[in-house]
């Protein structure tokens, strides 16, 4: 919750210095070495992870329903947004959606690889679109996990977490699903973690 907020408090600090100050280098380029920097992190993560092998190990068709699950719920409603929204494309909408409320990297990626296309000023603002939507994603399944979880089944806390299940809701997700959904929740979290780059290129470039 706090990180979510800290990101917000960033995005919009920096859209007030835009606003008054002019940047005399290039903003391009600052962000590709920052995605960069990004993939590097989530590389060390992953590497990290002590009970990695274990959770390959579990990886069996049940399992990966929950993933799949989450791509598919994902994908279907971004399309919708695409139908309601004519200012983008369906696979504008599918993009965003494909960030899984991974908000750092979506949001840069998308602006990078949409901006040889549309140019950066619709590049820029397709971006800023997927930082806050990701981000109200992660804050939503935060704040009403109890509530998903009583509703939907104790399942759909961890699909509406996103990357977040393994990380930053894991604990929200032990209390609302109980300590037995922790070893789904985080290699949930990881599948959907690594799929983001690919998803989102896909999209972008469609």
């Amino acid at each position: 919750m706090k990180g979510s907020i800290a990101i917000l408090m960033f995005f919009v600090l920096g859209c007030l210095c835009g606003l008054n100050f002019t940047v005399d280098f290039d903003m391009h380029q600052a962000s590709v070495v920052v995605l960069c920097f990004l993939m590097l992190l989530l590389g060390i993560n992953l590497g990290c992870n002590q009970d990695l092998k274990s959770f390959v190990k579990m990886i069996n068709l049940k399992v990966l329903l929950v993933p799949i699950a989450t791509v598919t719920g994902t994908f279907i409603f971004s399309a919708l947004a695409g139908f309601v929204l004519s200012r983008w494309s369906i696979f504008d909408c599918m993009a965003v959606g494909s960030g899984f409320a991974y908000y750092s990297v979506s949001s840069i990626l998308i602006t990078q690889l949409k901006a040889p296309t549309i140019g950066m000023q619709l590049a820029t603002e397709l971006g800023t679109i997927a930082l806050l939507a990701n981000i109200f994603r992660e804050m939503t399944a935060l704040i009403g996990a109890p509530l998903i979880g009583k509703y939907f089944g104790k399942l759909a806390p961890i699909s509406a977490a996103g990357i977040g299940s393994s990380d930053i809701l894991l604990s929200t997700i032990a209390k609302c699903s109980g300590e037995e959904a922790i070893p789904i929740a985080i290699l949930h979290g990881i599948l959907i973690n690594i799929s983001v780059p690919f998803f989102v290129s896909l999209f972008c470039n469609m």
